[in-house]
């Protein structure tokens, strides 16, 4: 039989000015802010785009509309399926995320990401793939540099319900996930751990780390 694509999903933000990124604000700008969110945004669909057998699928708060760079946005996402998210909380948005996705390819796993990461590659992804693929496991979790978690892995997709209720920008968010998973009878294996981008030391962090990016010229227009 033929394994079904994996589905890579990425929960994002309209990057509007003033909805995006404030924590960046100062230095930023509320629209530098938003073009840095923007950049963040585009790179990560680029990496996502470039991993092989997977459908990338845009789970979109808010309108393009009114994002910064649409135009360039609207072309990156043209060929991908674009939900809207669904619920008040982020855990009920990342539940439903998946549950969306699983009626969208039946079948599939499931690859979380944000928009914060936008350092990820397509090797990266292609190899928290195949961690999810092996053997007795059936979720993934990356955690991030801030307690949180980056990227979630799952063999069925509906078991994020099992998070739905964890309270989430906490220190203890990543163990929290784990806890919840496990407690659902989740086997799951671990990620690299990735710096997330909230505030300005993490966007220059980060940027730094790719140079030649649209991440890494969004920052570099703040100088």
């Amino acid at each position: 039989m033929t394994t079904p694509k994996t589905a890579l999903l990425v929960l994002a933000k309209s990057p509007r000015p003033g909805m995006v990124k404030t924590r960046l604000c100062p230095p930023a700008t509320p629209e530098q802010a938003a073009r840095i969110a923007a950049a963040a945004l585009l790179d990560t669909l680029s990496a996502l785009s470039a991993v092989p057998d997977a459908q990338p699928v845009v789970v979109l708060a808010g309108d393009l509309d009114d994002a910064v760079d649409r135009d360039e946005l609207r072309r990156a996402v043209r060929d991908f399926p674009v939900i809207a998210q669904r619920g008040d909380t982020l855990g009920e948005r990342i539940s439903a995320a998946h549950r969306d996705v699983a009626e969208l390819l039946p079948g599939a796993a499931s690859i979380q990401v944000g928009m914060d990461t936008p350092q990820i590659s397509a090797e990266l992804i292609a190899d928290c793939r195949r961690a999810l693929r092996e053997p007795g496991t059936d979720a993934l979790l990356g955690a991030a540099a801030d307690g949180g978690w980056w990227v979630l892995g799952l063999r069925d997709p509906t078991s994020a319900s099992a998070i739905t209720d964890v309270p989430t920008s906490r220190a203890d968010t990543g163990d929290r996930t784990a806890d919840a998973l496990r407690a659902r009878g989740l086997r799951i294996v671990g990620a690299p751990l990735l710096t997330d981008v909230d505030t300005m030391d993490d966007a220059r962090l980060v940027a730094a780390t790719v140079p030649g990016s649209r991440f890494h010229a969004a920052v570099e227009d703040l100088a």
